[in-house]
């Protein structure tokens, strides 16, 4: 455990909490196989003929994935975009889909037209918050421009069982558990969605530290955690294909072949700035030690991706902590990095204590934080897991809030963040 954390009480858990969890209990526990299949989907425009359709235009903007001065440049200098409007920026070359596909556009629209405003719920009572619930519904309680760092290691695409996994209905009209996508495509959308409402959560000048691995588009197992993975690779699993409780299919998808890598990171970086985001960086994390991985057609994986994304050309960084720091808080790893802060980071990985199978080590969010706030501003992980950026949060003297839809790795962080005190002052 990192020394130096002090931490206070966890926030109480009220009625409308009570009443959500209540409603995760019911949610399915079986987790369907995963079988690309990608949907025939068709804009039918006879729906929109209507001249009393209108929309702001900060709403239009990152769903058509436009500039707001470039949608003005193609309609004209309005406050408001018409259903003809809309209709005419998909026919744009320049429309590329972010988090509702083309065909859906007008009627998500339409649907949010009557949306709720935001209620400023969660903040850290007095140094950091856990919250238990689906992102999509606890976003929109969180102060506006409150958040001053995002620092998460989300779900990645089909590959992971995760604790409690939560159906969500998402803006493009499908219903999963985050990272159980039936394509690429659908992950890519859902992560943009949750990337949209970080937007207005985030500081002018915050930071969003957005880490996440590629998937191959690989008939295989869907496994909980990485220990299972070895043990099958060391030939300790024995059972057949059709006896795995969840599996991934490769066949289906509108142009992806069996064994091809989905570009995931690189795609998602896209979209980021297609909602008007600035990606300042795509960081590699070159992990000091991996798992093997028994192919003979490629080379073998050893690296993530950790996307820089902010709301202005200029946010608070301060690259000192880099040097000031010691490695365990995100400092530089003298056995393997220079004095020059890179793109490139070599940490090692997390030894996956806290029960949870897929975390990423306290010194890479560390180093995000560090580099992106200051002492008492607020870190959020949407996805806390076991905690590990409360931990570095708190070590150095930020205030956190985490999130998470499962009550175990709620439990498990809190757990952690609790103990905090009092193994800095053993």
């Amino acid at each position: 455990m990192v020394p130096g954390v002090r931490c206070g009480a966890a926030v109480k858990i009220g009625p409308r909490e009570r009443g959500a969890n209540e409603q995760m209990k019911s949610a399915p526990k079986v987790l369907p196989d995963i079988k690309p299949h990608t949907p025939i989907r068709i804009l039918d425009r006879s729906k929109f003929s209507s001249s009393n359709l209108a929309f702001p235009i900060d709403r239009v903007a990152p769903v058509v994935g436009m500039s707001r001065t470039y949608i003005r440049k193609v309609l004209g200098n309005e406050k408001s975009v018409t259903g003809t409007g809309v209709l005419k920026l998909l026919d744009l070359d320049a429309f590329a889909e972010t988090f509702v596909p083309r065909s859906r556009v007008l009627d998500y629209l339409i649907a949010t037209e009557a949306r709720t405003k935001t209620v400023d719920e969660i903040a850290p009572d007095p140094r950091w918050a856990l919250k238990r619930g689906h992102v999509l519904d606890l976003l929109p309680r969180i102060t506006s421009e409150s958040i001053q760092c995002v620092a998460t290691s989300t779900p990645y695409w089909g590959l992971r069982i995760y604790k409690d996994s939560h159906f969500a209905k998402w803006a493009d009209g499908e219903t999963n558990p985050f990272g159980h996508e039936q394509t690429p495509e659908a992950f890519l959308r859902h992560t943009t969605e949750i990337l949209n409402h970080l937007h207005r959560v985030l500081a002018e000048n915050g930071s969003i530290w957005w880490n996440v691995m590629d998937s191959f588009n690989t008939r295989t197992q869907i496994r909980g955690n990485a220990a299972e993975a070895l043990r099958a690779m060391q030939g300790k699993d024995r059972r057949r294909w059709t006896e795995h409780a969840c599996r991934r299919y490769s066949s289906g998808h509108a142009y992806l072949k069996d064994g091809e890598q989905c570009l995931i990171p690189s795609r998602i970086a896209e979209r980021a700035s297609k909602l008007g985001f600035y990606v300042k960086s795509v960081v590699t994390w070159a992990k000091a030690s991996t798992l093997p991985e028994p192919q003979e057609s490629r080379v073998s994986r050893n690296l993530e991706y950790v996307l820089h994304l902010t709301k202005v050309r200029t946010p608070q960084f301060f690259k000192e902590s880099y040097r000031d720091l010691p490695s365990n808080l995100g400092g530089r790893n003298k056995q393997y990095e220079t004095d020059k802060l890179s793109d490139v980071w070599t940490l090692p990985t997390s030894m996956g204590k806290g029960g949870h199978g897929a975390q990423f080590p306290i010194a890479l969010p560390a180093r995000c934080i560090a580099l992106s706030t200051q002492n008492e501003e607020i870190v959020l992980d949407p996805f806390v897991g076991s905690g590990n950026a409360g931990v570095a949060a708190l070590a150095l003297g930020r205030r956190f809030v985490g999130l998470d839809v499962s009550a175990e790795y709620i439990s498990t962080a809190k757990k952690r963040l609790q103990e905090c005190r009092l193994i800095s002052a053993r």
